[in-house]
């Protein structure tokens, strides 16, 4: 699954229209309705209805359209504050990031950066967040980039606008497959994966299953969203995670998504900068 393809995806669903879609996106029409039917392969299912001129989603198209505009928002948003940087020729600029965008996000975005700024060099950290946090605060990172962050004084929160969904993921054989979407109180009854303290994944998880009154009865703790990924496929348990890092082994039927009737966990991704040559306060909102 490609980029182009979303876009090309999205611009038919807002368009209504092959043709004009193709306009849109500076495509010729065969090569946009390639990416289209490329895309309903990989899936597994028809996206448009086609009937004439006409073109309208369909169930599953509508239930996809949410997701790929997730995709394509959150990387373009991530792309510009990066490259919001600007006139960076030469030298380097040390990134710092949390596991999910580090890993899932952020390397598409490096690499246009260097594409941009072939002089410059970009410097990639990968940790959890409270380790990027803490490596910002101590001027070793120029920038981090973390997910439900809280200003420490004299910090500047760059951007908020990186959207990211934790989803629950289960093995493809796990009864919930069958019978989902599943009633929170069920979470109480399975073992939970979930990530090190530290974590963001494992704050906002927390946090969430906190307000909906659930307190899971068994949990086992790892300290990487690969590892949880393996051991609920191995039938381990449970786990929330982000929905960037399961799209691979959603369509590869891996992993199944489970959805929790009444429950939507939501974060923000946040670019921050430290306490030097700030000129104005910052604030991170969207938390």
């Amino acid at each position: 699954m490609t980029f182009r393809q979303l876009e090309s995806f999205l611009a038919v669903a807002r368009e209504g229209s092959f043709s004009r879609a193709a306009v849109r996106i500076h495509l010729s029409q065969p090569t946009l309705s390639e990416h289209i039917h490329e895309l309903e392969r990989e899936v597994g299912a028809r996206l448009f209805h086609r009937s004439g001129r006409r073109v309208t989603l369909t169930e599953a198209g509508r239930v996809f359209a949410p997701h790929a505009s997730h995709i394509v928002a959150a990387a373009g948003d991530a792309r510009h504050a990066v490259a919001d940087l600007g006139g960076l020729t030469q030298g380097t600029l040390l990134v710092g990031a949390s596991t999910t965008p580090g890993i899932y996000v952020l390397p598409r975005v490096v690499a246009a950066f260097q594409q941009r700024h072939p002089g410059a060099t970009l410097t990639l950290s990968i940790a959890n967040s409270r380790v990027i946090e803490e490596r910002v605060r101590a001027d070793e990172l120029d920038l981090g980039v973390v997910g439900g962050h809280v200003l420490g004084p004299g910090e500047r929160c760059l951007t908020a606008g990186l959207v990211d969904e934790l989803v629950l993921i289960a093995a493809p054989r796990h009864p919930w497959t069958r019978s989902a979407p599943i009633r929170t109180r069920q979470l109480a009854e399975e073992r939970l994966l979930i990530r090190e303290p530290g974590s963001a994944t494992r704050q906002v998880t927390e946090r969430a299953l906190q307000q909906a009154g659930i307190a899971p009865s068994r949990t086992i703790e790892l300290n990487h969203t690969e590892a949880i990924k393996q051991s609920v496929m191995a039938g381990l348990g449970v786990a929330f995670v982000s929905l960037h890092a399961v799209h691979g082994e959603a369509r590869a039927r891996q992993l199944a998504i489970v959805p929790v009737r009444g429950l939507r966990i939501r974060r923000h991704f946040h670019v921050i900068q430290g306490a030097q040559e700030l000129d104005a306060d910052g604030k991170c909102s969207g938390v």
